[in-house]
């Protein structure tokens, strides 16, 4: 294949993921899109969920046709496994998008995708089986990159751009082909990927992402001379997707958390815990993958050792530990401990409001002793025979109207009232 056919495919890949893109933007933002019933998401978020979609189709079909025009040469049945296993793998992604699908559904058809490629590579059984568990680790390490607007993207269109430098460099630019259409359909829809993203890779795009480029870099390491250091260049290029697994494992691993379960606790997460926006994020994660790329396309080009892979390996130990001082996790709500004074502070309290009440009690039963006493007696009506003062009754008694002696208020401590009713009653 020449390096016309690649540039065309690339081309072809770029406006066809460019026009995809832009037509599923606009379906996606009509405002009109009614929710859809039983409380689901509504469907102009799941257009943007599954918006990955339009940039697999826009690769796909470019490749696709490429090898159709026979551009792919000899290397036409190893390319024509990786894009059909790579597009099983966007297939799978897109009904997870629609419908969540169990972890162990999704590795079984990663490996059946890699065994594809591998068998279809003509690799030895030990390669195989190394490639096969490659293949899979790498596709979810740059899956769990789609954490932030642009951030797999990015990254993802850098590490192309170095695979893509290794196969022109190893004298098989048909293993190019794959790389090149994917560099220019990741910077197609980075467009609308970009912070505000309108679009997103979703399960579809990161999966077909991430595996196109872990299988890339084993079908190039297994058609690298064997003068060249690929076992150690190729691998390099996938560090900061690797770094970022294993921040999160080792982070919740700390925090006694379950490893499958989604926290933000990713790269771009930190950052923006230390006021890093997110498209600084995203530019700063390319930066960072930037430099294992171009390292190992150096080393692999044999322009510097394999010695000086190890700075970058070294930087993106520091970056992890570094990321690991940053809180990820808010901490727990616990309850105050109990102690001796506050299991006794009930008793306590409930012991002071008795005497309290004890207390209130007895005075009122004094006032209303006091108010008894205190009651003046009734004045005696005019013309009614012993009503008059010194006869009849005795001094001190206190007599009704009609010459009945009165009868005492009730303890209610309230004299007034008493009075009335007494009056009331004479």
């Amino acid at each position: 294949m020449n390096v016309l056919g690649i540039i065309a495919s690339g081309v072809a890949a770029l406006f066809i993921t460019v026009a995809l893109a832009k037509s599923a933007r606009r379906v996606a933002l009509r405002p009109h899109i009614p929710d859809e019933p039983g409380g689901r998401a509504p469907r102009a978020e799941a257009l943007r969920r599954t918006g990955g979609a339009t940039a697999v189709l826009g690769i796909g079909t470019a490749t696709g046709a490429a090898l159709w025009l026979g551009a792919a040469d000899d290397a036409a049945g190893s390319v024509g496994g990786l894009l059909a296993g790579a597009g099983a793998v966007a297939a799978l992604g897109l009904v997870h998008d629609l419908k969540p699908l169990w972890a162990a559904l999704r590795l079984a058809v990663q490996t059946a995708a890699a065994v594809l490629v591998v068998c279809l590579a003509g690799l030895s059984p030990a390669a195989g089986v190394l490639a096969v568990v490659w293949i899979v680790l790498v596709t979810n390490a740059f899956a769990l990159l789609d954490h932030a607007d642009g951030l797999l993207t990015a990254v993802g269109l850098v590490t192309a751009a170095g695979l893509l430098a290794c196969a022109f460099v190893g004298g098989d630019p048909a293993l190019a082909l794959l790389p090149a259409t994917l560099v220019a359909g990741l910077a197609g829809f980075l467009l609308h990927n970009w912070h505000p993203a309108r679009l997103r890779l979703g399960a579809c795009g990161a999966q077909f992402t991430g595996f196109a480029l872990a299988a890339s870099g084993a079908l190039i390491q297994a058609a690298a001379p064997s003068g060249r250091a690929a076992w150690a260049a190729l691998p390099a290029l996938a560090t900061v997707a690797l770094a970022d697994s294993a921040l999160v494992l080792i982070s919740r691993r700390r925090a006694a958390r379950s490893p499958l379960r989604a926290t933000d606790d990713h790269i771009a997460h930190r950052l923006r815990r230390v006021r890093v926006t997110v498209p600084g994020a995203a530019v700063l994660t390319a930066l960072w993958a930037g430099v294992p790329v171009a390292t190992g396309t150096l080393v692999y080009a044999e322009l510097l050792h394999p010695a000086f892979l190890l700075l970058p390996l070294a930087g993106t130990a520091a970056a992890v530990y570094a990321l690991l001082r940053i809180p990820a996790y808010t901490p727990p709500r616990t309850a105050p401990p109990r102690t001796g004074s506050s299991r006794t502070a009930p008793s306590r309290t409930a012991t002071s409001r008795a005497t309290q009440d004890r207390t209130i009690t007895a005075r009122r039963r004094t006032e209303a002793a006091d108010a008894g006493a205190a009651i003046p007696a009734a004045a005696p009506a005019t013309g009614v025979k012993g009503s008059a003062p010194g006869r009849g009754a005795p001094t001190g008694t206190a007599r009704t109207a009609a010459g009945h002696p009165t009868v005492p208020p009730p303890p209610n401590g309230r004299p007034a009232e008493a009075a009335t009713a007494a009056a009331e009653r004479g």
